[in-house]
Protein backbone atom coordinates (compact mmCIF):
# COMPACT_ATOMS: atom_id res chain seq x y z
CA UNK A 1 0.00 0.00 0.00
CA UNK A 2 1.34 3.10 -1.27
CA UNK A 3 0.73 6.49 0.78
CA UNK A 4 1.51 10.06 -0.87
CA UNK A 5 4.02 10.52 -3.42
CA UNK A 6 6.25 13.39 -3.79
CA UNK A 7 9.67 14.54 -4.99
CA UNK A 8 12.07 15.51 -1.86
CA UNK A 9 11.07 16.43 1.52
CA UNK A 10 7.87 18.57 1.34
CA UNK A 11 7.44 21.24 4.65
CA UNK A 12 3.89 21.55 4.01
CA UNK A 13 0.75 19.97 5.65
CA UNK A 14 1.77 16.43 6.38
CA UNK A 15 0.18 13.58 4.59
CA UNK A 16 -2.29 11.56 6.26
CA UNK A 17 -3.51 7.99 4.86
CA UNK A 18 -5.62 5.39 6.45
CA UNK A 19 -5.73 1.46 5.73
CA UNK A 20 -8.51 -0.41 6.08
CA UNK A 21 -9.90 2.37 8.74
CA UNK A 22 -13.39 3.73 10.26
CA UNK A 23 -13.86 7.45 8.48
CA UNK A 24 -13.97 10.45 10.79
CA UNK A 25 -17.92 10.16 11.11
CA UNK A 26 -18.22 6.65 11.82
CA UNK A 27 -15.75 7.26 15.04
CA UNK A 28 -18.30 7.20 17.72
CA UNK A 29 -19.14 3.42 16.09
CA UNK A 30 -16.30 2.39 17.85
CA UNK A 31 -17.49 1.62 21.47
CA UNK A 32 -19.97 -0.56 20.13
CA UNK A 33 -17.67 -2.08 18.02
CA UNK A 34 -15.25 -2.81 21.04
CA UNK A 35 -18.40 -4.22 22.85
CA UNK A 36 -19.19 -6.69 19.70
CA UNK A 37 -15.85 -8.10 20.22
CA UNK A 38 -16.03 -8.68 23.99
CA UNK A 39 -18.24 -11.26 22.87
CA UNK A 40 -16.03 -13.08 20.15
CA UNK A 41 -14.43 -16.08 21.52
CA UNK A 42 -10.62 -15.68 21.82
CA UNK A 43 -8.20 -17.82 19.98
CA UNK A 44 -7.82 -21.18 21.46
CA UNK A 45 -10.76 -20.32 23.91
CA UNK A 46 -14.24 -20.85 24.34
CA UNK A 47 -16.51 -18.28 26.27
CA UNK A 48 -16.23 -14.70 26.85
CA UNK A 49 -13.17 -13.01 27.26
CA UNK A 50 -11.39 -9.90 28.44
CA UNK A 51 -10.50 -7.52 25.56
CA UNK A 52 -8.97 -3.57 25.86
CA UNK A 53 -9.83 -1.56 22.86
CA UNK A 54 -7.40 1.25 22.27
CA UNK A 55 -6.03 4.03 20.69
CA UNK A 56 -1.94 3.51 20.26
CA UNK A 57 0.23 6.70 18.99
CA UNK A 58 3.45 5.74 17.83
CA UNK A 59 5.32 9.03 17.05
CA UNK A 60 9.28 9.63 15.81
CA UNK A 61 11.16 12.37 15.94
CA UNK A 62 13.62 12.84 13.72
CA UNK A 63 16.59 15.32 14.37
CA UNK A 64 20.15 16.09 13.54
CA UNK A 65 19.74 14.88 9.35
CA UNK A 66 23.00 16.01 8.01
CA UNK A 67 23.62 18.71 5.84
CA UNK A 68 24.33 17.87 2.31
CA UNK A 69 22.86 13.95 2.72
CA UNK A 70 21.25 13.10 -0.11
CA UNK A 71 19.04 10.34 0.65
CA UNK A 72 16.74 9.13 4.10
CA UNK A 73 14.88 5.57 4.71
CA UNK A 74 12.88 5.06 7.61
CA UNK A 75 11.00 1.89 9.02
CA UNK A 76 8.46 2.23 11.45
CA UNK A 77 6.69 -1.48 12.18
CA UNK A 78 2.95 -1.70 11.94
CA UNK A 79 0.41 -3.81 13.77
CA UNK A 80 -1.29 -6.53 12.07
CA UNK A 81 -5.05 -8.28 12.83
CA UNK A 82 -4.36 -12.01 13.95
CA UNK A 83 -6.86 -14.27 16.04
CA UNK A 84 -5.97 -12.41 19.00
CA UNK A 85 -5.85 -8.76 18.15
CA UNK A 86 -7.49 -6.88 15.38
CA UNK A 87 -6.23 -3.47 13.66
CA UNK A 88 -9.43 -1.64 13.64
CA UNK A 89 -7.81 1.67 11.92
CA UNK A 90 -4.50 2.59 11.13
CA UNK A 91 -3.76 6.45 10.18
CA UNK A 92 -0.42 7.19 9.17
CA UNK A 93 0.36 10.89 9.30
CA UNK A 94 3.82 12.24 7.72
CA UNK A 95 5.78 14.83 5.25
CA UNK A 96 7.28 12.38 3.00
CA UNK A 97 6.42 9.60 0.63
CA UNK A 98 6.09 6.39 2.10
CA UNK A 99 4.87 2.84 1.27
CA UNK A 100 3.46 0.00 4.03
CA UNK A 101 5.09 -2.92 2.92
CA UNK A 102 6.06 -7.00 4.04
CA UNK A 103 8.89 -8.13 5.71
CA UNK A 104 9.51 -11.70 4.22
CA UNK A 105 10.40 -13.50 6.59
CA UNK A 106 7.87 -13.48 9.18
CA UNK A 107 5.36 -11.51 7.29
CA UNK A 108 5.75 -8.39 9.75
CA UNK A 109 3.68 -5.26 7.92
CA UNK A 110 5.82 -1.69 8.21
CA UNK A 111 6.07 1.81 7.12
CA UNK A 112 8.61 2.95 4.45
CA UNK A 113 9.19 6.42 4.26
CA UNK A 114 12.00 8.00 1.43
CA UNK A 115 12.62 11.39 0.58
CA UNK A 116 15.47 12.26 -1.41
CA UNK A 117 17.49 15.87 -1.50
CA UNK A 118 17.16 18.46 -0.12
CA UNK A 119 16.27 17.03 2.68
CA UNK A 120 15.25 18.87 6.52
CA UNK A 121 17.15 18.70 9.43
CA UNK A 122 14.25 17.38 11.37
CA UNK A 123 11.37 15.93 10.63
CA UNK A 124 8.46 14.05 12.18
CA UNK A 125 6.22 11.42 11.76
CA UNK A 126 3.25 9.47 13.37
CA UNK A 127 1.52 6.18 13.33
CA UNK A 128 -2.14 5.72 15.13
CA UNK A 129 -3.69 2.45 15.52
CA UNK A 130 -7.25 1.35 17.19
CA UNK A 131 -6.64 -1.75 18.38
CA UNK A 132 -8.71 -4.58 19.92
CA UNK A 133 -6.58 -6.67 21.70
CA UNK A 134 -8.25 -10.11 23.90
CA UNK A 135 -6.81 -11.92 26.75
CA UNK A 136 -6.61 -15.93 25.98
CA UNK A 137 -5.46 -19.70 26.79
CA UNK A 138 -5.07 -22.40 25.27
CA UNK A 139 -4.79 -25.23 27.84
CA UNK A 140 -7.58 -27.28 28.67
CA UNK A 141 -10.13 -25.54 26.54
CA UNK A 142 -10.74 -27.12 22.75
CA UNK A 143 -8.00 -29.31 20.52
CA UNK A 144 -6.38 -26.83 17.93
CA UNK A 145 -8.27 -24.88 15.71
CA UNK A 146 -7.26 -25.75 12.09
CA UNK A 147 -6.66 -22.08 11.00
CA UNK A 148 -3.66 -21.93 13.89
CA UNK A 149 -0.50 -21.49 11.98
CA UNK A 150 1.80 -24.45 11.53
CA UNK A 151 5.35 -23.59 12.31
CA UNK A 152 7.96 -22.96 9.90
CA UNK A 153 11.90 -24.72 9.42
CA UNK A 154 13.04 -21.78 10.95
CA UNK A 155 11.04 -22.09 13.93
CA UNK A 156 13.61 -24.50 15.20
CA UNK A 157 16.78 -23.09 13.77
CA UNK A 158 18.70 -20.92 15.87
CA UNK A 159 18.81 -17.47 14.99
CA UNK A 160 22.79 -15.64 15.52
CA UNK A 161 22.14 -14.65 19.16
CA UNK A 162 20.05 -17.32 19.71
CA UNK A 163 21.65 -20.73 19.50
CA UNK A 164 20.73 -24.55 20.34
CA UNK A 165 24.10 -26.13 20.86
CA UNK A 166 26.58 -25.74 23.50
CA UNK A 167 25.35 -24.25 26.88
CA UNK A 168 21.93 -23.70 25.84
CA UNK A 169 21.28 -27.28 24.31
CA UNK A 170 23.28 -28.09 27.63
CA UNK A 171 20.89 -26.07 30.09
CA UNK A 172 17.99 -27.34 28.09
CA UNK A 173 18.80 -31.11 28.81
CA UNK A 174 19.40 -30.54 32.49
CA UNK A 175 16.11 -28.67 32.66
CA UNK A 176 13.35 -31.22 30.79
CA UNK A 177 15.54 -34.32 32.66
CA UNK A 178 12.27 -36.51 33.05
CA UNK A 179 9.80 -34.50 30.64
CA UNK A 180 8.58 -36.95 28.02
CA UNK A 181 6.08 -34.54 26.27
CA UNK A 182 6.83 -31.77 24.57
CA UNK A 183 4.62 -29.70 26.83
CA UNK A 184 5.72 -31.39 29.80
CA UNK A 185 9.41 -30.23 28.37
CA UNK A 186 7.92 -26.44 27.29
CA UNK A 187 6.53 -26.27 30.96
CA UNK A 188 10.23 -27.25 32.74
CA UNK A 189 12.06 -25.05 30.74
CA UNK A 190 9.22 -22.15 31.73
CA UNK A 191 9.47 -23.31 34.90
CA UNK A 192 13.11 -23.33 35.08
CA UNK A 193 14.10 -19.89 33.14
CA UNK A 194 10.86 -18.19 35.81
CA UNK A 195 12.90 -19.89 38.58
CA UNK A 196 16.13 -19.28 37.61
CA UNK A 197 16.52 -15.94 36.14
CA UNK A 198 16.11 -12.19 37.75
CA UNK A 199 14.56 -9.22 35.81
CA UNK A 200 17.07 -6.94 36.16
CA UNK A 201 18.58 -4.02 33.65
CA UNK A 202 21.56 -3.28 35.93
CA UNK A 203 25.03 -3.04 34.05
CA UNK A 204 25.52 -3.47 30.34
CA UNK A 205 24.66 -6.90 28.03
CA UNK A 206 20.92 -7.09 28.85
CA UNK A 207 17.87 -6.09 26.17
CA UNK A 208 20.04 -7.81 23.36
CA UNK A 209 18.27 -11.53 23.41
CA UNK A 210 21.40 -13.06 23.78
CA UNK A 211 20.68 -16.34 25.12
CA UNK A 212 23.88 -17.17 25.87
CA UNK A 213 24.57 -13.94 28.19
CA UNK A 214 21.10 -14.52 29.88
CA UNK A 215 22.26 -18.10 30.45
CA UNK A 216 25.54 -17.35 32.08
CA UNK A 217 24.21 -14.27 33.88
CA UNK A 218 20.57 -15.43 34.73
CA UNK A 219 19.71 -11.76 34.41
CA UNK A 220 18.27 -9.58 32.29
CA UNK A 221 15.02 -7.65 30.67
CA UNK A 222 11.89 -9.62 28.49
CA UNK A 223 13.91 -9.93 25.09
CA UNK A 224 17.17 -12.19 27.64
CA UNK A 225 14.51 -13.95 29.44
CA UNK A 226 12.54 -15.06 25.90
CA UNK A 227 15.59 -15.73 24.12
CA UNK A 228 16.72 -17.91 26.76
CA UNK A 229 13.46 -19.81 26.39
CA UNK A 230 12.62 -20.03 22.89
CA UNK A 231 16.83 -21.35 22.21
CA UNK A 232 16.18 -24.29 24.71
CA UNK A 233 12.64 -25.28 23.53
CA UNK A 234 14.76 -25.52 20.14
CA UNK A 235 17.51 -27.54 21.07
CA UNK A 236 15.04 -29.37 22.98
CA UNK A 237 13.00 -29.89 19.30
CA UNK A 238 9.87 -27.81 20.08
CA UNK A 239 9.18 -25.12 17.22
CA UNK A 240 9.49 -21.71 19.39
CA UNK A 241 9.26 -17.70 17.84
CA UNK A 242 9.55 -14.61 19.46
CA UNK A 243 7.36 -11.90 19.42
CA UNK A 244 7.73 -7.90 20.34
CA UNK A 245 4.75 -5.11 21.44
CA UNK A 246 3.98 -2.94 23.89
CA UNK A 247 2.82 -3.38 27.51
CA UNK A 248 -0.44 -1.56 28.33
CA UNK A 249 -0.73 -0.29 32.17
CA UNK A 250 -3.46 -2.30 33.70
CA UNK A 251 -4.32 0.27 36.01
CA UNK A 252 -4.62 2.86 33.51
CA UNK A 253 -6.87 4.07 30.64
CA UNK A 254 -4.32 6.14 29.03
CA UNK A 255 -0.92 7.67 29.19
CA UNK A 256 2.66 7.13 27.90
CA UNK A 257 4.06 4.06 27.27
CA UNK A 258 8.21 4.16 28.29
CA UNK A 259 8.95 1.08 25.83
CA UNK A 260 8.43 -2.12 24.32
CA UNK A 261 7.57 -5.63 26.19
CA UNK A 262 8.31 -9.14 24.23
CA UNK A 263 7.12 -12.52 25.05
CA UNK A 264 7.64 -16.28 23.41
CA UNK A 265 5.55 -18.91 21.28
CA UNK A 266 6.03 -22.76 21.50
CA UNK A 267 4.21 -25.07 19.26
CA UNK A 268 2.86 -28.06 20.71
CA UNK A 269 1.18 -30.57 18.69
CA UNK A 270 -2.44 -30.96 19.29
CA UNK A 271 -2.42 -27.47 21.16
CA UNK A 272 -0.67 -25.14 18.54
CA UNK A 273 1.08 -21.88 19.86
CA UNK A 274 1.64 -21.54 23.34
CA UNK A 275 2.29 -17.84 24.62
CA UNK A 276 4.86 -17.56 27.18
CA UNK A 277 5.52 -14.92 29.39
CA UNK A 278 8.52 -15.67 31.90
CA UNK A 279 9.86 -12.17 32.82
CA UNK A 280 6.28 -10.90 33.87
CA UNK A 281 5.69 -14.09 35.84
CA UNK A 282 9.02 -13.02 37.66
CA UNK A 283 7.57 -10.12 38.57
CA UNK A 284 4.12 -11.38 39.46
CA UNK A 285 4.66 -14.54 41.15
CA UNK A 286 0.63 -14.77 41.72
CA UNK A 287 0.02 -15.21 37.76
CA UNK A 288 2.88 -18.06 36.82
CA UNK A 289 0.49 -20.44 36.04
CA UNK A 290 -1.73 -18.39 34.20
CA UNK A 291 1.35 -16.70 31.96
CA UNK A 292 2.04 -20.30 30.79
CA UNK A 293 -0.24 -20.74 27.56
CA UNK A 294 -2.01 -17.94 28.19
CA UNK A 295 -1.66 -13.99 28.07
CA UNK A 296 -3.61 -10.88 29.01
CA UNK A 297 -5.20 -8.61 27.17
CA UNK A 298 -2.48 -5.49 28.65
CA UNK A 299 -0.72 -5.63 25.53
CA UNK A 300 -0.15 -4.66 21.85
CA UNK A 301 1.34 -7.01 19.27
CA UNK A 302 3.84 -5.29 16.67
CA UNK A 303 6.33 -8.09 15.02
CA UNK A 304 8.04 -11.58 15.13
CA UNK A 305 11.21 -12.89 14.73
CA UNK A 306 14.76 -12.35 14.73
CA UNK A 307 17.29 -11.29 12.45
CA UNK A 308 15.15 -9.39 10.05
CA UNK A 309 15.50 -8.25 6.51
CA UNK A 310 13.20 -4.91 6.18
CA UNK A 311 11.56 -4.51 2.80
CA UNK A 312 12.83 -2.24 1.02
CA UNK A 313 15.73 -4.02 2.81
CA UNK A 314 18.09 -1.86 5.15
CA UNK A 315 21.71 -1.42 4.87
CA UNK A 316 22.11 -4.41 7.66
CA UNK A 317 19.63 -7.40 9.54
CA UNK A 318 17.67 -6.30 12.99
CA UNK A 319 18.24 -8.45 15.73
CA UNK A 320 14.33 -7.58 16.39
CA UNK A 321 12.47 -4.45 15.08
CA UNK A 322 10.22 -2.58 17.42
CA UNK A 323 11.53 0.65 17.25
CA UNK A 324 12.33 2.85 14.15
CA UNK A 325 14.99 2.17 11.72
CA UNK A 326 16.38 5.58 9.89
CA UNK A 327 19.44 5.93 7.52
CA UNK A 328 20.76 8.93 5.70
CA UNK A 329 22.88 7.50 3.28
CA UNK A 330 23.04 4.54 4.18
CA UNK A 331 24.10 4.40 7.16
CA UNK A 332 22.11 4.47 10.18
CA UNK A 333 21.26 7.99 12.00
CA UNK A 334 21.68 7.37 15.89
CA UNK A 335 19.35 9.39 18.74
CA UNK A 336 16.04 8.90 17.03
CA UNK A 337 13.53 9.83 19.80
CA UNK A 338 10.29 7.55 19.53
CA UNK A 339 7.32 8.03 21.98
CA UNK A 340 4.31 5.87 22.84
CA UNK A 341 0.64 6.42 23.93
CA UNK A 342 -2.47 5.38 24.39
CA UNK A 343 -5.72 5.72 25.33
CA UNK A 344 -8.59 3.35 26.08
CA UNK A 345 -11.83 3.75 23.90
CA UNK A 346 -14.90 3.44 24.95
CA UNK A 347 -14.09 4.22 28.90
Amino acid sequence: MRGRRAAGYSAGRPGRKREGSVRGWQAPMLAMLAAAVMTLPAGGSSGRETTRTFRFTYSVAVHGIPAGAHDLSIWVPVPSTDRHQEVLDLVVKAPLDYAITREKRYGNRLVHLSARRPLPDTLELQLEAVVARRAYHVLGVKPLSRDDEPPAPRDLEPDSLVPIDGAIAAAAREATRGARTPLEKARAIYEHVTSTMRYDKSGTGWGRGDAVYACDVRRGNCTDFHSLIIGMARASGIPARFVMGFPLPEDRTEGDIPGYHCWAELYVQGIGWLPLDSSEASKHPERRASYFGGLDANRVEFTRGRDLVLEPPASQRLNFFIYPRVEVDGVELRGVKPSFFFAEIGT
